[in-house]
């Protein structure tokens, strides 16, 4: 969820940066050609004013002497602006001419150049002897490097055109002005995305920290540690709401479960003795009656003795569901061969062999009774459903973080639906309802487990048996 969360803010942002940073970008872009632009037309306003009249009027009404004088200044001015075109040449790399109207060059610079006949120059000139100055050239971009930026402006005497001054601009320049404008931008941009980044990593922990703590809270009630509570924190106040209503709701189950034990618990214990009572009584009526009712009286005493195991189950049931035992560094390889010993004359009447692996010391911490308690239900599951002959395996194994002991057997298995199921309270197989048992063997097993901090599981074997495995935390420091 954080990572989800985490990305939709980061697009969202890179979304803002880009639709704020490519139009900045482009206006930059503009700006700094549209700076070139003014400065070519500047220049060229410059050289058309010291350029002379192409065809002087004054020298058709004046003296010979005045004509002459005139066409002399003419030619100086002239040899004066194509020093001056050449130097601006020489200095800005600007091509740069002064073209009369039928296109004759009368100041140009480098000297081969002639006026442009395709593109935009040639569109620029044609509007310059329009009368119109170069107003919005094509844009140059960092990724043209071929482009020339042509520049026109128009020489005007007399309200007529009389020449026209084109500039032709190197881009270089100009591009990496735009590059090195572009790159600040990028860097303003990466810059606002690492402080987005750190804002939004803040904004998900903000968040997500009630969330996470629920779901612990959550995931220790489904484990079986029902005192779990959320703590008071920060957040959004919907998600402390939540965290208030959770633990309502969790002092609400806790409640029920444990008026559910009671109950459980002390009818368990209220049925014990009426129950003990009349199966007294009905030894003593069997006494009494004549030959030929065995058959009934030994039904009667089968279901007595049966409703007796189920109302002493469910009392250790209750009596596990209340326990709060404190796990203690135990030895499982010492109480697992313990508790072999004492089953294994059931084994041996049943025709099942009982066979252990594991190393010769096995450090868990665990409650030794309730160890014991949960590993004599698996044992007498096991003895039930292993056929005459096959052997009950006890494995265990020290791994990372828990010592395991796992028991084999091979009886018929359960299907993958089953094993979803096993361990529930009161559950069978109904391919097992023949087999003497409560159904709450396993149940007992994993209550005894989960208060001391264990866990019990169950897999199938292949090609039949069911492998329960018990396991408990290492030993601290182990």
């Amino acid at each position: 969820m954080r990572t989800r969360l985490l990305g939709i803010l980061l697009s969202l942002m890179a979304c803002v940066l880009a639709a704020l940073g490519l139009p900045l970008g482009a206006a930059v872009a503009a700006a700094e050609q549209s700076r070139v632009v003014v400065d070519r037309l500047d220049d060229a306003a410059r050289f058309a004013q010291d350029l002379p009249d192409p065809a002087p009027a004054a020298a058709a009404a004046g003296t010979p002497q005045t004509a002459t004088a005139q066409a002399t200044s003419d030619t100086s001015r002239r040899h004066a602006l194509r020093a001056e075109v050449a130097r601006y040449h020489e200095l800005y790399g600007a091509r740069i001419g002064l073209f009369a109207r039928d296109g004759s060059a009368i100041a140009i610079a480098p000297a081969d150049w002639q006026a442009p006949t395709t593109g935009w120059g040639a569109q620029a000139f044609q509007e310059a002897l329009d009368g119109r100055r170069s107003h919005n050239p094509p844009q140059v971009w960092p990724w043209t490097p071929d482009r020339t930026l042509a520049v026109a402006a128009p020489v005007v005497r007399d309200g007529d055109v009389v020449a026209v001054v084109l500039t032709e601009s190197p881009t270089g320049p100009l591009r990496s002005r735009v590059l090195n404008r572009w790159l600040f931008i990028g860097a303003g941009e990466a810059a606002a995305m690492i402080v987005a980044v750190l804002l939004a990593i803040r904004l998900t922990e903000w968040v997500l920290r009630p969330v996470r703590t629920l779901d612990r809270a959550t995931h220790d009630i489904a484990t079986g540690r029902m005192n779990a509570r959320v703590a008071p924190g920060g957040g959004p106040p919907e998600l402390q709401r939540l965290a208030g209503s959770f633990n309502e709701m969790a002092d609400h189950v806790v409640l029920a479960l444990d008026q559910q034990k009671a109950f459980v618990a002390d009818a368990s214990h209220q049925l014990r003795n009426p129950l003990a009572a009349l199966l007294l009584r009905v030894e003593l009526l069997g006494l009494e009656l004549p030959d030929g009712h065995e058959e009934e009286l030994g039904g009667v005493r089968e279901e007595g003795v049966r409703l007796a195991r189920v109302l002493d189950d469910l009392l250790g049931l209750a009596t596990a569901e209340h326990a709060r035992p404190e796990p203690e560094p135990t030895d499982l390889t010492a109480l697992v061969l313990a508790r072999m010993d004492a089953w294994r004359p059931v084994a041996d009447r049943r025709g099942v062999e009982l066979v252990w692996d594991g190393p010769p010391l096995a450090l868990g911490m665990a409650d030794p009774i309730g160890f014991g308690s949960a590993l004599d239900a698996v044992l007498d599951n096991a003895l039930k459903f292993s056929p005459r002959g096959a052997p009950v395996r006890l494995l265990v194994a020290v791994r990372r973080r828990e010592v395991a002991v796992t028991v084999y057997d091979a009886g018929p298995g359960l299907t993958e639906e089953e094993l979803a199921r096993v361990g529930d309270r009161f559950w069978r197989s109904p391919r097992h309802q023949n087999v003497d048992g409560s159904g709450l063997g396993l149940s007992i097993a994993r209550t005894l487990l989960l208060a001391g901090g264990g866990a019990l599981s169950f897999a199938p074997v292949e090609p039949a048996g069911l492998a329960v495995t018990l396991a408990v935390p290492r030993r601290s420091g182990d």
